[in-house]
């Protein structure tokens, strides 16, 4: 399982946009980043992987990965290859990841396809992403992730471009995954609900700042700040957090 530790992280690019955030993620935890649009959740998940904008860089902090990190992006049609069959695609992470065979990794491709409950995944793995709808493009970018058999799952909010029920098949999946891999996960989302059905614990962010983090149960039922007040009332009425229901 992985592990993250983030301490002091600060993000520039003409001006400091980051603000000394710091937050932990345990082996086998699941930690949700939450707040409004510009409040730098994307930029530290970003951060972590050093995959920032350019024009935009880490300018002080410390990142520290245990494991091996992948991560799953908002929009899976600016990360696939528009050119290249997605079934080719997957396989080609599997081959550099394990450094397999060609045959070997299509096999574990379609392996992988499957993982993610793509239904008939050997017809799938031989379209191209226009061709398949927003929740199956979300699957096989995960399937790209699970391919570089990560510790730590990083997830740029996943789900925001997806209606409810794929929303929640996608929440489950994640939720099964995790259990059945034993990953490790970081996510990020302006969506406090979804956010308290992955994770234990919650961080929110307002302004590149961290304004308040605790256990999502406590975060949602008594929040600390007159502005988490506000994420909780935009939801309500909220699920019950991830492991905060009853036996």
């Amino acid at each position: 399982m992985g592990s993250l530790v983030v301490d002091d992280l600060r993000v520039s690019a003409d001006v400091e946009l980051v603000h000394g955030v710091s937050l932990t993620v345990a082996p086998g935890e699941a930690v949700g980043i939450v707040g409004e649009s510009g409040s730098g959740k994307s930029l530290t998940l970003r951060a972590v992987m050093g995959l920032l904008p350019r024009g935009v860089h880490r300018s002080g902090g410390r990142v520290q990965v245990d494991g091996t990190a992948a991560m799953i992006f908002q929009d899976p049609l600016s990360f696939l290859d528009p050119l290249a069959r997605v079934g080719r695609q997957v396989a080609e992470v599997c081959a550099a990841a394990g450094r397999t065979s060609p045959r070997a990794a299509r096999v574990r491709a379609l392996e992988l396809l499957e993982s993610v409950r793509l239904p008939d995944a050997a017809d799938l793995a031989r379209r191209y992403p226009h061709q398949l709808s927003g929740g199956q493009r979300q699957r096989v970018l995960l399937a790209l992730a699970l391919a570089q058999e990560p510790d730590l799952l990083l997830c740029d909010e996943p789900t925001t471009a997806l209606d409810v029920t794929v929303q929640r098949e996608v929440l489950d999946l994640l939720a099964q995954l995790r259990a059945e891999r034993r990953l490790s996960i970081l996510f990020v989302s302006h969506d406090l609900a979804v956010v308290t059905q992955v994770c234990e614990r919650v961080v929110v962010l307002r302004g590149g700042r961290v304004v308040e983090t605790g256990a999502a149960l406590d975060v949602v039922t008594s929040p600390a700040s007159d502005y988490t007040r506000s994420l909780v009332d935009a939801v309500l009425p909220l699920p019950v957090p991830a492991g905060g229901g009853d036996d």
